[in-house]
């Protein structure tokens, strides 16, 4: 019997890892004929995958505008409806650099006059959807759909316009299609360009999220499934030795390593402060007897230099393992993933007694090896940015899915970053209330994900 042909789209390198780079790809081949609909610069070929390079992805000249507008116009709306003023804080400053960007503003901000309601939210992607069916791009997308004949499109992340036209070009064609939730925190801020059959979600939680954001959706049509990003994890192929990943690095045998894991500059404009006062805490406690080390990983997306000064002021304490990356543009959605990461990563997770930073999803990599997490907590005194504060992170709808406040360590100031450093390593009590926040943010157990994904896929082409 002939094995269903599964499209598996890459509107961009996002989705790399959780479907190029996992085992998602060998679940599936056992089963079904997979091809790669791949927008990315990666050769997927290389891996031994099947793939279909999409070409001309040059989406409709007006498109970006009507985008923005729908996103905007939608955070007002949940603002409105909602009662909550944390909706503006996902309204990024717009690029006010050249005439083209003014121009887009304006236009926006026009819209979004006339256009912020359901009705008007409704018309703006059928406006955009329209222009998209105007494209050589979408034509070129049809063709292909014809000429390979998939009974099924999967898009792996749900928030980018490049996926619009390929998925509209299989709606055309009466190909299902369905796209992946891309991340824990996309659904409060209105990141939905595509409309597909059928949503695939991390969990429960994230699956009444969608239901509330976009009624519009019937419950049958969302799939609840997990995410294949924390497989890894449990792949012991990625596993190295303590001895092979402390040569590697160049780490110290005999010292414990903390995990300061970095955030990009918008998120945390002064994260080289807070790394300087952690470093200055571990010190602290090396003079009364410990021997403990940092390893920095920095956010794969942040090639500033704006930590060198701190490197090499605490050279005798941290070590930089910089994620393993690659840039194929300026833009941050073309920092890519590379395959190898997927050990670096999971390696420095396994020899690092605890994780630090500012409100990231590293708490639950590290709740996979029953690590804990610090999350800083304070401003620091001279900030870049006035206006930035941490109690703005803290207030995103995402981390109101936490149980308590005791789910992760708090650093509520520098003065008590060294006895709550103590105090992880000693007592891994917030452990227990991390994994209850895991339970509730991804489906366990987390290593299933691809089987469950593949499972609904198999029971969409059977069953409808």
């Amino acid at each position: 019997m002939n094995k269903k042909k599964i499209f598996i789209l890459l509107p961009d390198g996002v989705g790399l890892r959780n479907f190029a780079f996992s085992n998602f790809h060998k679940i599936g081949k056992e089963n079904f004929d997979i091809v790669f609909w791949n927008n990315t610069p990666f050769n997927l070929t290389d891996l031994n995958f099947s793939e279909v390079k999409i070409v001309n992805s040059k989406v409709h000249i007006v498109s970006d505008v009507i985008k923005s507008a729908i996103n905007q116009s939608t955070l007002l709306l949940n603002k409105k409806i909602e009662n909550d003023s944390i909706y503006d804080s996902y309204r990024f400053k717009p690029n006010t650099n050249g005439f083209k960007n003014k121009l887009k503003n304006f236009l926006v901000t026009v819209l979004i006059k006339v256009c912020t309601n359901k009705h008007g939210i409704s018309f703006l992607r059928k406006c955009l959807n329209k222009l998209e069916k105007n494209t050589p791009y979408y034509n070129s997308c049809k063709e292909q759909l014809i000429l390979h004949k998939p009974d099924f499109v999967f898009c792996t992340n749900q928030r980018h316009l490049s996926a619009l036209a390929p998925l509209l070009a299989a709606k055309e064609l009466k190909v299902p299609t369905a796209t992946f939730i891309f991340s824990w925190d996309n659904l409060p801020k209105a990141t939905m360009v595509v409309e597909t059959d059928f949503y695939f979600v991390w969990s429960v939680f994230m699956k009444n999220e969608l239901l509330k954001y976009y009624p519009n959706l019937k419950e049958e049509q969302v799939k609840i499934t997990g995410t294949p990003q924390f497989e890894t994890h449990f792949e012991e192929e990625n596993y190295m030795s303590k001895e092979e990943f402390f040569s590697t690095y160049k780490l110290d045998e005999t010292k414990k390593y903390i995990c300061y894991s970095g955030d990009d500059i918008t998120t945390c404009p002064d994260d080289e402060k807070y790394l300087e006062d952690v470093s200055l805490a571990v010190a602290n406690l090396n003079s009364k007897g410990y021997n403990l080390g940092v390893i920095f990983r920095k956010s794969p997306v942040d090639f500033s230099n704006r930590y060198n000064d701190v490197l090499e002021k605490f050279k005798d304490i941290i070590v930089p393992i910089d994620p393993k990356w690659a840039m194929m543009g300026n833009a941050w959605n073309t920092v890519l993933p590379l395959k190898e990461d997927n050990s670096v990563l999971v390696n420095t997770i396994r020899f690092s007694e605890i994780v630090i930073n500012l409100g990231s999803s590293m708490v639950f990599d590290f709740t996979i090896f029953e690590k804990p997490c610090l999350y800083i907590n304070y401003d620091v005194t001279d900030k870049k940015q006035k206006a930035w504060s941490v109690n703005t992170i803290y207030k995103f709808v995402h981390f109101r899915s936490m149980f308590s406040k005791n789910d992760v360590i708090w650093l509520n100031n520098q003065s008590e970053i060294e006895q709550k450093i103590q105090l992880a390593l000693e007592n891994n009590a917030s452990v227990e209330g991390a994994k209850k926040w895991f339970e509730r943010i991804n489906i366990q157990p987390a290593n299933m994900a691809s089987q469950r994904i593949w499972k609904e896929i198999n029971t969409i082409l059977n069953h409808g």
